[in-house]
């Protein structure tokens, strides 16, 4: 396994977290020479209860929007995008099958800080990351109650 990873995959779902998760990738790219991949997974979990086909398509378009939307702010930070990945489902299922495809050395994701009680309802699509991916994960996050600049 080489020092550094070739290939890194930045999991963004244009949160906070996810905007400073953005730098630390690209000042890892830019230190060991490695590509940049980005994903946004829109979470789209059908349910027992009717749905139209609008709803999934929607769901593309606006995840679609927020993918464009992080790659641009990656580009004008003065990151090089290697590729960029809109995938459904659930995040981290996802994250985790594409890495694998990929071949990944590291996935840098952001962690919304959920609370205890939120986390235990939804979960934690960073937790999840960590316990399953097959390569080292960097959760990036910032200090409780301030805000990335």
């Amino acid at each position: 396994m080489p020092l550094f990873p070739t290939r890194v995959l930045l999991a963004t779902d244009g949160s906070p977290n996810a905007t400073l998760a953005a730098r630390s990738a690209i000042e890892l790219c830019e230190r060991t020479g490695s590509e940049l991949h980005v994903v946004h997974v829109g979470e789209y979990l059908p349910t027992y209860f009717a749905y139209t086909e609008e709803e999934p398509a929607e769901l593309r378009r606006n995840a679609q929007r927020l993918l464009e939307g992080q790659v641009e702010s990656i580009r004008a930070a003065g990151g090089v995008v290697a590729g960029t990945h809109l995938r459904l489902g659930r995040a981290a299922e996802q994250i985790i099958d594409l890495s694998e495809d990929l071949g990944v050395g590291v996935i840098v994701v952001g962690s919304r800080g959920l609370g205890a009680l939120r986390r235990a309802v939804l979960g934690s699509v960073s937790e999840d990351v960590v316990r399953y991916a097959h390569c080292p994960v960097f959760v990036v996050r910032t200090e409780e109650g301030t805000r990335p600049t």
